[in-house]
């Protein structure tokens, strides 16, 4: 499945707050997200629009390896 070309920061952080990822921390234009599922874990996402291909992919491959998803699964969301 081929990644969304046009997501926002602002759009992918709803997108993460659907799989347990909340807002903790902004600094500038850069949000921190938090999940206690499966353990803590953290991320940062751009708050850019749109986000650029290779940070977005970066950012869902992460996130998969934390919640043990495929990346599939977490694009129909997208």
């Amino acid at each position: 499945m081929k990644l969304p070309r046009d997501i926002t920061g602002d759009e992918l952080v709803r997108i993460l707050s659907k799989h347990g990822y909340y807002l903790t921390k902004q600094t500038g234009s850069h949000m921190r997200l938090t999940t206690k599922t499966k353990g803590e874990h953290h991320i940062t996402v751009p708050n850019h629009d749109p986000i650029k291909i290779g940070t977005l992919h970066s950012i869902l491959t992460d996130v998969c390896d934390h919640l043990g998803i495929t990346k599939e699964g977490l694009l129909e969301d997208l």
